[in-house]
């Protein structure tokens, strides 16, 4: 669902005053990369408009730049669009319409509105002026019509080198707004299309093909970021003067910024080839793929799309928005299972030794439907290093000498000793059970203040944990973006799991692992021989909705 905004009612007034019958939308990501949560806010308001509104919206991909395009990027986009829930009326593409494109330019040729311009790149930005001065005219801009449709023909036929000549719009030199000095709408590249092959050398500029693109598919309303917005007269310029039969509208919206995180495919691509991250699913990404393999699910993506809303202007939001939205999600959800990421192993004396016995233990507390599981116990368990202290702080109620906690489903027990190694470090714990006080046995007789977890040395089966911080540090000084690189964003630690809980976990799926947070079993490194889990996020935070 679309909350109310400046966007939703424009389409309602559009329907009241009956402008439009049906609302037609596209999502229009460029194939050079992969998508991430800004696009996530793109995709959501424009299939939730038309659900809303039982409109439809098109997948289109804007492959005019084959230099930095590829079919990797297109499948991953498909995919993306799909696991976020919403399926596109259509799948299209820009080059599907290269044709009418070259039609659309060799018409404004015609009416002495185009013609095809020999500058250098360099001499083109001296010829454009400043926001303060006005552009002066190219010495090419008097060609005359049957000279530049020769000349644009010739393009097409691949007679010219990649940057010797180009096909601009003749609008205004002197216009206030850049956009419209005489902008570029084509431009050489030899260069193999993945979806059109070497059938075209000369490709249109983004500026020129996406309005006519609209226009082809019928769009109403085609929402664009704000950085969009001066581009606009332009927009209205190429469906006016090429005769478009469609009038779309553009609208501009404010694109989505957090904190922590850079919003650009450019730079994200700069850290997986740079090898910063293992690839763009790298959990620790901001694209829909490094979310999704990290653990967030769809649905709290949708409803943090949904929350943060639309606007006309910028702002940042907090990044940890986003994690209260999945720690919502999981709550009821993720089953509950005893995980030890820095195991500190305990011998427990007075327990027999070769004998086993299952307790049980809650799936979830939240969630009383969902049941229990049984899970060994033995004399040799393994807790976790910050619930001993060989001399307790103040006020720290967990394990120490001569004291007594409950293992959490299981009994007290009170430590006796410790054993350490050369450097002082503990590497062992010895404690006494009281077979008397096992959960669920209504013992009374004394408390506890503290009740830790703990899993059982023979059963407990390895794995490798995965704790993230943010990438990206708002408050590190440095000129380039990969000066901002977080060195401790990755932290991998060696532990243990409980066996019972994730006997058939299988890829992607979801736990809430008891004080350490929600994990996600890895899709890239997990095997049937060796879990890994990413931590999606910690069990609390202090941020408040």
């Amino acid at each position: 669902m679309v909350t109310s905004n400046f966007i939703k009612t424009i389409i309602e007034e559009d329907i009241a005053t009956g402008k439009h019958n049906q609302i037609i939308t596209r999502f229009p990501p460029e194939p050079n990369g992969y998508l991430h949560i800004g696009h996530a806010k793109s995709i959501c308001l424009n299939f939730g408009l038309t659900q809303e509104f039982d409109g439809v919206t098109k997948l289109r991909f804007d492959d005019t730049n084959p230099i930095k395009e590829d079919v990797e990027y297109v499948e991953a986009i498909k995919d993306d669009v799909e696991w976020l829930g919403f399926e596109p009326a259509e799948i299209v593409f820009a080059s599907d319409y290269f044709e009418t494109m070259y039609e659309c330019a060799v018409k404004l040729i015609e009416k002495g509105q185009a013609y095809v311009c020999d500058l250098t790149p360099e001499q083109m930005r001296e010829y454009r002026g400043t926001l303060s001065q006005p552009g002066k005219p190219s010495p090419y801009r008097s060609r005359t019509v049957e000279e530049n449709l020769e000349l644009f023909a010739k393009m097409r036929d691949g007679e010219f080198e990649d940057g010797t000549k180009v096909l601009r719009a003749k609008i205004d030199m002197a216009s206030p707004n850049i956009n419209l000095r005489d902008p570029i709408l084509y431009r050489i590249s030899h260069t193999q299309h993945h979806n059109t092959g070497k059938k075209w050398c000369i490709y249109p500029m983004y500026d020129f093909a996406h309005p006519l693109e609209d226009a082809i598919e019928g769009i109403t309303h085609s929402l664009c970021s704000l950085e969009f917005e001066n581009h606009r007269p332009l927009y209205d310029w190429v469906v006016r003067e090429c005769e478009m039969p469609c009038l779309p509208r553009q609208i501009e919206f404010a694109r989505l910024s957090m904190t922590n995180t850079v919003m650009s495919k450019r730079l994200l691509k700069e850290l997986v080839d740079n090898g910063v991250v293992d690839g763009w699913d790298d959990p620790r990404m901001p694209t829909i793929a490094g979310l999704r393999r990290r653990g967030y699910t769809a649905t709290s993506i949708r409803n943090f799309c949904r929350e943060i809303g639309v606007a006309k202007a910028d702002s940042v939001v907090d990044s940890q928005m986003l994690d209260y939205f999945l720690r919502e999600d999981l709550l009821d959800k993720a089953p509950l299972a005893m995980s030890i990421l820095r195991p500190l192993k305990v011998i427990i004396t007075n327990y027999p030794e070769n004998e086993v016995e299952y307790v049980e233990i809650e799936n979830n507390p939240k969630n009383p439907d969902a049941g229990t599981r049984k899970v060994p116990f033995s004399r040799e368990i393994y807790i976790e290093q910050d619930d001993f202290m060989l001399v307790p702080a103040k006020k720290y109620f967990r394990l120490f000498p001569d004291n007594e906690v409950r293992l959490k489903g299981a009994y007290f027990i009170r430590c006796t000793g410790a054993v350490r190694d050369r450097a002082g470090n503990v590497i062992e714990v010895h404690c006494t059970y009281d077979r008397e006080t096992k959960s669920g046995s209504g013992f009374t007789a004394r408390k506890v203040k503290s009740t830790i977890h703990w899993l059982s040395a023979t059963y407990a089966v390895p794995a490798e944990f995965r704790l993230f911080e943010p990438l990206i540090l708002d408050d590190s000084s440095g000129e380039h973006f990969l000066d901002r690189i977080n060195p401790n964003s990755l932290e991998i630690l060696n532990g243990y799991i409980e066996p019972t809980a994730i006997k058939d976990a299988q890829p992607l799926n979801k736990f809430q692992f008891v004080r350490h947070g929600f994990f996600c079993v890895d899709s890239k490194y997990s095997t049937n021989d060796k879990f890994v889990f990413n931590r999606i996020v910690p069990l609390k935070s202090s941020f408040k909705l």
